[in-house]
């Protein structure tokens, strides 16, 4: 498995890596199952109080679902329905309501939103870069643009998505924007994640874990039926699979950093 979990019991913080460098810490099928476990296996560890989700190698947080994966899963017909093997990689979606801090060094794209999405809040080291991929191979982004939206303004969600992978939002511009809520030097990341992860497991647990629940309370009324109409959007606006591989091959636009 790619799924690298360190426990400190003396600080009650657990680190969750995606450890699989040289794709970008792509996720793989069994990498997502893998996810879905340790999430579900934090609830009954009482020890760990906070946890910090981050990717290793440096370059990327994270790339979304290997593509080679993504091939492998078979799809109804109908277009009501979507077998998207990345929505219980996170926290929420697998019943966890310990915080969870995301930290971000180099790229973060398309189904890293997803981890994202569920986490408290976001550290960024200053050279990452967040953006979505999808429009310019011929998918919708449904479920990335859902979680994003309850960070970002609107407009800054809707041109990262619209722009595709002609533009990459700069941690910088992340940060003013909301989406990342503290910036370190390329590679402190990790670092203050866990020192904030620290002190929040120093808190009474009971306080601190019905705090997440009653945040994530405000957005559930908007984020649960938009996710609801995802599935129908992502099957009736995707092209083929053939045409998204064609798209793929294909030298995509430059793209430029804001």
């Amino acid at each position: 498995m790619s799924i690298r979990v360190e426990r400190d019991k003396e600080s009650g913080v657990a680190v969750v890596t995606l450890d699989r460098p040289a794709k970008h810490n792509a996720i793989t099928l069994a990498m997502a199952r893998e996810l879905g476990s340790v999430w579900r296996g934090f609830r009954y560890e009482d020890e760990v109080r906070a946890i910090v989700v981050t990717g290793s190698g440096g370059r990327a947080f994270c790339t979304g679902i290997d593509r080679e994966a993504a091939q492998d899963v078979p799809q109804p017909s109908s277009p009501y329905t979507i077998d998207d093997p990345l929505l219980a990689i996170g926290p929420k979606a697998n019943d966890l309501w310990k915080p969870v801090i995301a930290a971000v060094e180099g790229m973060a794209c398309g189904g890293a939103f997803y981890l994202i999405g569920e986490a408290e809040f976001v550290v960024a080291g200053e050279d990452a870069t967040f953006f979505d991929p999808h429009t310019t191979y011929g998918m919708v982004s449904a479920f990335e643009t859902v979680h994003m939206a309850q960070r970002m303004p609107y407009g800054e969600i809707a041109r990262m998505a619209l722009m595709g992978s002609a533009e990459r939002i700069s941690a910088r511009r992340a940060y003013e924007t909301g989406l990342v809520s503290e910036l370190t030097p390329a590679g402190g990341a990790l670092d203050a994640a866990v020192r904030a992860a620290t002190v929040i497991a120093g808190h009474p647990t009971e306080a601190v874990q019905g705090t997440v629940r009653a945040l994530w309370s405000v957005t559930e009324a908007s984020r649960t039926p938009a996710l609801a109409h995802a599935p129908h959007l992502v099957s009736l606006g995707n092209l083929p699979a053939d045409r998204q591989a064609e798209l793929f091959g294909r030298r995509g636009p430059a793209f430029r950093t804001r």
